[in-house]
């Protein structure tokens, strides 16, 4: 029985879909000629849960988007693997972005520490939505666009790269992570909704810093980001920026940051490999609000006249063996003194 004053499910979902529920899934199979098999392979990539046959589940949409799944695959720009990674892709990246977006609603309409929205809050989200779902939509559209020509461009840029003379082979990419200090500690003595908050504000700084400079961030781990960019400097900016600002912030515990120079194996939106590893394992020697680069970093920020480079003594890091660790700072400036060591 439904809680007065809450809508239906039933009508929540069709007016978030579009659409009224009219088909089964052999409907949906018949309708749009891809077999039951794939259609189940389908719907587990995007993260729907399963239905029985004769369940009323699917609406035109739904139907329309199996015929576009079924005429790439006819004309050969993907085979039914690469459908379901790129599918897998989507259905991830929409689950995160949906649950955000209702709990960014929710919050803005009943803002406070109640964990489950009143029939009033859901009720004016419903209305906001009913009202304004077709604004939302070509929004995420024009991020979506936005993003793929960052991605094409960067692609574009390492096969000049490439052709200019650099080895074949994964490309060299800045690797970077910025790991809040103590946060275990930290997240024993605030409440959850400031630890959320702490988190949020955290992630947005790192987020805004790293777009602003042209870099690309990876992934977010509550108390961590990742972070990537084609260009050593623009990947110095970033650590350096991000460590300056959060060190600026008295209500966040600082960062430490660890930055490497190397080739990488980029795959399914994240990167992967030994370059990777050590930027992560470089933020444990460094202080909190500093940066720790590798040597290859180094020798790449060597000539840059904006950046001061301080060796420290070699450390064993887990997995890697004996490394050569530096750390980054802004060049003095003639009033400032010497600086001094920022690693442990």
């Amino acid at each position: 029985m439904m809680a007065r004053g809450l809508p239906d499910p039933k009508e929540v979902e069709e007016l978030l879909l579009g659409g009224e529920l009219r088909y089964t899934r052999v409907d949906a199979v018949r309708l749009s000629g891809v077999s039951r098999e794939f259609t189940g392979r389908l719907w587990r990539a995007f993260g729907y849960p399963s239905m029985p046959d004769d369940a009323v589940a699917y609406t035109e949409g739904d139907v329309a988007a199996l015929c576009r799944i079924r005429r790439l695959m006819e004309e050969g720009v993907l085979d039914e693997d690469g459908v379901i990674r790129l599918i897998r892709a989507f259905g991830q990246t929409m689950t995160r972005l949906a649950e955000w977006q209702v709990n960014l609603m929710r919050e803005m309409v009943a803002p406070g520490p109640a964990e489950t929205p009143s029939a009033e809050a859901v009720g004016t989200i419903m209305e906001i939505a009913d009202k304004h779902i077709g604004e939302f939509e070509p929004l995420v559209v024009h991020a979506w666009r936005r993003q793929l020509a960052a991605a094409g461009t960067r692609a574009v840029a390492a096969a000049t790269t490439r052709e200019d003379g650099e080895p074949a082979g994964r490309p060299m990419t800045t690797v970077g992570f910025a790991d809040m200090v103590s946060f275990t500690q930290v997240s024993r003595e605030l409440e959850e909704i400031e630890l959320a908050r702490v988190v949020e504000w955290f992630e947005e700084t790192a987020a805004d810093i790293i777009a602003a400079c042209g870099g690309r961030l990876v992934k977010t781990l509550g108390d961590e980001v990742l972070f990537s960019t084609e260009s050593p400097t623009v990947g110095a900016e970033i650590a350096l920026t991000i460590a300056a600002a959060i060190q600026d912030e008295t209500e966040v515990p600082d960062v430490r940051v660890g930055v490497a120079h190397g080739p990488v194996l980029p795959l399914m939106g994240d990167v992967f490999g030994t370059t990777v590893n050590l930027a992560a394992r470089l933020t444990s020697l460094a202080r909190p609000g500093s940066v720790v680069i590798d040597g290859e970093l180094a020798a790449r920020l060597e000539k840059e006249p904006a950046y001061s480079i301080h060796r420290i003594v070699r450390r064993p890091v887990q997995g890697l063996g004996i490394v050569q660790p530096f750390v980054l700072r802004r060049a003095p400036r003639p009033q400032d003194g010497p600086p001094g060591d920022g690693g442990r």
